[in-house]
């Protein structure tokens, strides 16, 4: 797997709110605010305004000109036992903005399981992941994604995603093809 770095300029087509990288806070971005998208992966984009890289959530796709991504789909009836695999499938459409490969070939999900719910065909979700740096500004926002994503799939009630740090994330938790894909 190679990771080729395509840059494409953009305009701010509307005012649009937006993540600053690594710190998290929140900005707007101004209509007719020049802008480069420097990765489009999981439903995000990553912009480079004026040397700054922003986070613009994928819902706002139309105020860079790009359309909004697909929701993995499927069906209303799923079977309990086939919601571990699609919410693995729907980990691995969420990435750290700033590097390009995703949280679960990152080895950023330390565990994932169920709980029983009330309703006898819903369960809660609860996902146990880390980040790449404890310090890391954007973990609010990862986290927030995993939660939108996986809270969209069907039999999933309520999910808990509990950012720990113990054991601290290394390098050796990357996928192979994580490690071909960053070139270590």
């Amino acid at each position: 797997m190679t990771y080729r770095r395509h840059r494409e300029d953009v305009l701010v087509r509307r005012t649009v709110g937006v993540e600053t990288i690594p710190s998290g806070m929140p900005v707007e971005l101004e209509a007719g605010q020049l802008a480069q998208i420097t990765q489009a992966l999981g439903g995000s984009f990553t912009l480079l305004v004026e040397g700054q890289l922003m986070r613009l959530k994928g819902q706002d796709a139309d105020a860079i000109g790009k359309e909004p991504p697909q929701a993995i789909s499927a069906p209303q009836d799923l079977h309990i036992d086939d919601l571990e695999p699609l919410i693995w499938e729907t980990l691995r459409t969420c990435y750290d903005p700033e590097i390009p490969v995703n949280i679960v070939d990152l080895g950023l999900v330390y565990e994932l399981r169920f709980e029983p719910l009330q309703e006898a065909d819903k369960v809660r979700v609860v996902i146990d992941m880390t980040l790449t740096a404890p310090g890391c500004g954007m973990g609010e926002a990862i986290a927030d994604e995993v939660c939108d994503k996986v809270l969209a799939l069907p039999r999933v009630g309520e999910i808990t995603v509990n950012l720990v740090f113990n054991p601290p994330w290394d390098r050796s938790r990357m996928s192979e093809a994580a490690q071909l894909a960053l070139g270590l």
